[in-house]
């Protein structure tokens, strides 16, 4: 099985821009097929938004967006606009959960974040 994966740029000031107008400090994020970060990418980071790219293919670039903000904003009202919101998110927590799993994107199930509660 090929696994796709993003293009990823390191250095960028659009995370830079983005956590101005957005409720946390963004490090990296993907926008469909690139991932930006503002410093060099590790290991952790790749595999974390490599997931969320995997997520996009899933539900594509509209769906995506979409549920992601519903997440969002369903956790917000819950738990406010704060970093808590944010890990409540089902595409969040599926990254963060397996950021760490060097065999997870090999071994991952499609739609896999549908599991996740907020």
């Amino acid at each position: 099985m090929k696994l796709w994966t993003p293009i990823f740029i390191e250095n960028s000031k659009i995370p830079v821009w983005l956590s101005k107008i957005a409720p946390i400090n963004i490090n990296a994020i993907t926008l469909f097929c690139v991932v930006f970060s503002r410093e060099e990418i590790g290991i952790r980071t790749r595999r974390h938004e490599t997931i969320h790219f995997q997520q996009y293919l899933e539900t594509g670039v509209i769906g995506f967006l979409l549920l992601y903000l519903y997440y969002y904003l369903r956790a917000a009202f819950k738990h406010g606009f704060t970093r808590e919101a944010y890990l409540a998110i089902k595409f969040e927590q599926e990254a963060h959960q397996h950021d760490c799993d060097f065999w997870y994107l090999w071994n991952r199930k499609r739609y896999n974040w549908l599991k996740y509660k907020i």
